[in-house]
């Protein structure tokens, strides 16, 4: 039930990453931080998604742990944009708040997960 949670929300998240970046790209013209952003944080569903593939619960886990660096590297783009103005502090609180959420329900899934190995 958590993971069909957590695709869900990183879809979302995802998404909402893609539109932002989609703005920053057409309104400052900047593509090397956008393509930054862009990767990590469509990563984090990426990999949670494969992980539901995993060919053993160690790789399971592995999934999990990698979308769970890519949430912190997310925050920190996303930290950056607000520092340099690329985004509005408003856009960063959302933006922030949905990784965080997300950090959390990884952070727990894989606790779990590592309890029934």
């Amino acid at each position: 039930m958590r993971e069909n949670i957590l695709i869900d929300i990183t879809k979302k998240f995802a998404i909402d990453a893609i539109n932002l970046c989609k703005v920053i790209k057409e309104e400052r013209g900047e593509k090397i931080l956008v393509g930054q952003l862009l990767r990590s944080a469509t990563s984090i569903g990426a990999n949670l998604h494969e992980g539901n593939y995993a060919s053993s619960k160690a790789d399971f886990i592995n999934k999990l742990q990698i979308a769970l660096k890519e949430c912190f590297e997310t925050d920190y783009w996303l930290e950056l944009y607000k520092e340099t103005k690329y985004i509005t502090p408003e856009e960063y609180k959302t933006m922030h708040e949905g990784c965080s959420k997300i950090r959390t329900l990884l952070t727990s899934s894989i606790k779990t997960a590592k309890q029934n190995l």
